[in-house]
């Protein structure tokens, strides 16, 4: 039995814990932004972006870097200038704060307290001349840049206001993330918000979720821009095309009876409503219920056993890794055989909270199918050993199986030799 309620080794509780070994790239860049730290600590502001794509080992960094931090800050060198500093780490995604503050319980140096979502942090800071000396931001993609009085977050913008209440700011990003209007950011609003105070930006490149060649990441990456390119070469990591989601759902749960975390994920183009009542998703004989709102789960989504009986969505799963991902492309993921191109239809996407706030955006039809070419990118990234990918619409699902069986034709002769 591979799923239980502790964290086995796949969990995203070990892959994050600060014990993991960090590659000599991700080393020194730790010990970069810990230098600008304590270089910084006594400025007004001062901020270091870290970009990078899905899978490029942020948060991992992010939390060795801040348990780096705490150390200092707790431990007994009072000449350290990060000795005594308050420090927080903030990520708008319920998921990951439990994740975050399950890690905390192994380490001496962190507290759960340590771990906020942004909105909490900015809302306790508000009116108080108290500042933190240093905010991680892990999922910065997730910031709100216009106010959100649904969610408690009354000013214009979330990194701004993050600004504000500290001396330091570290910030993981990726913009090939972003998921909604209310988050969108561009470089020029960046720029405004640093204006005449120390920034530094660095990348992450290198891919450390999917064990897989550089094709499958080619190809995701084309298919995040619309294009549609002949399937990977077989190799180790398993790439799989799928008419019928049944089948999929079939084959994810004997990987999850093999390796634990294997789960089923959606575009969100079925209806959801949070009522307290299931809803589901239904392709053909596949028939499935969608995630279930659990707030007071101890483990994330990714993690629970009963959850290989659900449909994860790009807001329970981003930011964690799965084994093997089955991916259904849903109604609103359309194809024109003419251009031999994915073509986004809006108006099929059940997540309408993604699009509002759009007032001053220009060309808002391009930024909804940016949005949903986003989440689709989110959604394919997830699995370390396998993706397997369904497709609602029956001329995409028809192309894809065309380009799988031109895979499986190329790779028979080599099998018969």
């Amino acid at each position: 039995m591979h799923d239980t309620t502790r964290p086995g080794p796949d969990s995203a509780q070990v892959r994050l814990a600060p014990t993991m070994t960090l590659t000599a790239a991700q080393l020194r860049l730790k010990d970069e932004v810990l230098a600008f730290c304590r270089a910084h600590r006594g400025d007004e502001h001062a901020l270091f972006i870290i970009e990078g794509d899905a899978g490029t080992g942020k948060s991992l960094l992010l939390n060795t870097l801040f348990t780096a931090i705490q150390h200092a800050a707790r431990g007994d060198d009072a000449h350290d200038p990060l000795h005594g500093s308050q420090n927080r780490v903030l990520v708008n995604h319920p998921e990951m704060i439990k994740l975050y503050r399950n890690i905390a319980q192994s380490q001496p140096c962190l507290r759960k307290k340590d771990y906020e979502r942004p909105t909490t942090f900015i809302n306790q800071m508000a009116g108080t001349d108290r500042r933190a000396d240093i905010v991680l931001v892990d999922e910065a993609h997730l910031l709100l840049t216009r106010s959100d009085p649904y969610n408690r977050f009354r000013q214009d913008n979330q990194l701004a206001e993050i600004i504000r209440h500290a001396h330091v700011v570290v910030i993981v990003f990726d913009a090939r993330q972003v998921l909604k209007f209310k988050s969108l950011w561009d470089d020029a609003t960046l720029a405004r918000l640093v204006a005449g105070y120390p920034v530094v930006t660095r990348r992450l490149d290198q891919q450390f979720r999917m064990h897989a060649n550089a094709d499958v990441m080619a190809w995701i990456r084309a298919l995040r821009d619309g294009w549609l390119r002949p399937l990977p070469a077989p190799q180790e990591f398993d790439f799989r095309i799928y008419d019928d989601a049944q089948a999929m759902y079939e084959a994810i749960r004997q990987r999850n009876a093999q390796y634990g975390m294997c789960r089923m994920l959606a575009t969100y183009d079925y209806p959801y409503t949070l009522n307290g009542q299931d809803h589901f998703i239904t392709e053909g004989r596949f028939h499935l219920r969608w995630d279930r709102a659990m707030p007071q789960a101890r483990l994330p989504w990714a993690e629970r056993p009963d959850t290989i009986d659900e449909v994860g969505s790009v807001y329970t799963i981003q930011g964690f890794d799965l084994n093997y991902a089955g991916v259904i492309l849903g109604p609103s993921v359309t194809y024109d055989p003419a251009k031999d191109r994915i073509v986004i239809d809006p108006a099929r996407y059940e997540d309408r909270a993604a699009f509002t706030g759009r007032d001053g955006v220009d060309n808002p039809p391009a930024v909804m199918e940016r949005i949903i070419l986003n989440s689709i990118n989110v959604l394919m990234t997830r699995g370390v050993r396998g993706l397997y990918i369904y497709a609602s619409d029956p001329r995409l699902r028809a192309r894809l199986m065309t380009l799988w069986q031109a895979r499986q034709e190329e790779r028979t002769p080599q099998a018969a030799t």
